[in-house]
């Protein structure tokens, strides 16, 4: 078994690791942390009784989670390559690498939307810091929340269904991750996250301090923390175990890729337990914050989920605020490095395949993964404007995009690496990668081995048929 682990991590001599334990973390966070959090996870809390939805879904994290996040590690480090070169490392010969590939295809499909949206919270950062965004709402008679709910939702709706503006926003994000990306792994993702991600979370903490800050606060934090168990229904449970699977980017190739950076010595189950925790800690501090926010204005009954919550109805909140421009500009930096971290991970899964199967040149790679994004991400963007009339499957190019790759394709890649690494890896590899070769003692490896063979896949397959089950 050793042997087997020492073959697998020194199978690639020439691949580059983090330089530090502190920039593992922080990028691996980076990668996990997206949009999903801020704005999937309050609708989310609101919808299955507050706590109630809570509780489940930190069991879900720690069921499903953090055993299927240690086997991705697992599978990136020991094989030391991208999504597909882990399964030829180590199944040479056999179709299991077919299932990398599938993760790249959905990687890349998810990054073609994933940037339009990236360019919507770059637009709103830029509208806030300029003060346009609240500029046009001065001398109006926009005394009653009904006023600036439809103020912010026209204004949104009204940008989105133009042309030109979103896509140049969308090519100055693809600029940005493009400028990081060629970097490197060190110079670019590692040092980048390094600055982003305690950014985020000081950013964070400002907003909870101003969120307690308010006058019904108290009444939003009990609403939160105070469960409802007669809206927990089976819906309910396995939108949790979707939220957790989602939120923490499983299934993409991400976290495989990364690991596959990981320095030998790196404790996988602690850096799973480490990144899903503070994954989240940042969802539920998102809590802390809208909550009491929406409390306090009165603003119980808006959209609490997706692009109407973070565009719409926060606009709303900060309008009611003094000092609503700064605030306006500190809530869209956090959102623009949310994207930001999520689309430089998201990328970097097809430039390491690039990379490492095609012989390509860092340079080379990300401007082959990322120039085709000028067309991909054009025709996601447009399809919400000027292309709406284009269908695919009854959906337009940018649903479609995201209905096949999230529902579909991230499920299917999640679930069959966990019936390979249960089932059919080399013998004795899971046990070599989480014990580092013996040299680590595991209470957790029995208990993720029973998971991974037997509950995990299960509980994937749900998350891939709810759809089916109640129909949405």
């Amino acid at each position: 078994m050793i042997l087997n682990y020492y073959f697998c991590a020194h199978m690639s001599t020439n691949k580059v690791n983090f330089r530090s334990k502190i920039g593992l973390i922080a990028a691996t966070v980076g990668s996990a942390v997206g949009l999903g959090n801020i704005w999937r996870f309050p609708g989310e809390v609101a919808n299955g009784g507050g706590a109630a939805f809570l509780i489940v879904y930190i069991a879900c994290v720690f069921l499903l989670g953090i055993p299927v996040m240690v086997s991705e590690f697992a599978l990136g480090r020991g094989g030391k390559s991208d999504a597909v070169g882990v399964f030829r490392n180590l199944s040479p010969g056999k179709w299991w690498w077919m299932n990398g590939m599938l993760a790249i295809v959905a990687s890349y499909m998810v990054l073609c939307f994933y940037m339009v949206v990236a360019g919507w919270t770059f637009e709103y950062l830029w509208q806030s810091v300029t003060g346009n965004l609240y500029a046009q709402d001065a001398g109006m008679a926009l005394d009653s929340v009904a006023d600036y709910k439809i103020r912010f939702a026209d204004r949104m709706r009204e940008y989105i269904q133009e042309d030109w503006k979103p896509l140049v926003n969308t090519y100055v994000m693809i600029g940005i991750n493009l400028a990081v990306l060629m970097a490197g792994v060190q110079k670019g993702i590692e040092r980048l996250s390094n600055i982003l991600m305690p950014l985020l979370f000081v950013i964070l903490l400002v907003f909870c301090a101003v969120a307690f800050s308010l006058p019904e606060a108290g009444a939003g934090l009990r609403y939160f923390f105070s469960p409802d168990f007669s809206k927990l229904t089976a819906k309910v449970v396995i939108d949790a175990l979707g939220q957790a699977f989602f939120s923490l980017s499983l299934g993409m190739g991400i976290l495989v890729t990364y690991s596959s950076y990981f320095p030998k010595d790196t404790k996988l189950t602690r850096t799973a337990i480490t990144v899903s925790v503070l994954d989240l800690l940042v969802a539920v501090m998102m809590g802390m914050i809208i909550f009491p926010a929406v409390m306090s204005f009165g603003l119980e009954g808006e959209a609490m989920q997706g692009t109407t919550l973070v565009f719409v109805t926060l606009p709303e909140v900060f309008a009611h605020m003094p000092l609503t421009q700064l605030w306006s500009v500190m809530f869209f930096m956090l959102l623009l490095v949310a994207a930001l971290t999520s689309t430089m991970s998201i990328a970097e899964v097809t430039i390491a395949f690039f990379q490492d199967r095609l012989r390509m040149s860092r340079i080379a790679a990300c401007l082959a993964v990322l120039l085709p994004l000028f067309v991909f991400s054009s025709l996601c963007s447009l399809s919400l404007g000027t292309l709406d009339d284009v269908r695919i499957f009854g959906k337009t190019i940018f649903d479609f995009f995201d209905t096949f790759a999230t529902n579909i394709l991230l499920p299917i890649v999640a679930m069959t690496t966990c019936v390979y690494l249960g089932w059919f890896a080399p013998k004795g590899f899971m046990e070599d990668q989480i014990t580092n070769g013996g040299t680590v003692k595991s209470w957790v490896l029995r208990p993720i081995l029973f998971i991974i063979r037997w509950i995990a896949p299960v509980l994937i397959f749900v998350i891939l048929i709810s759809p089916l089950l109640f129909d949405i």
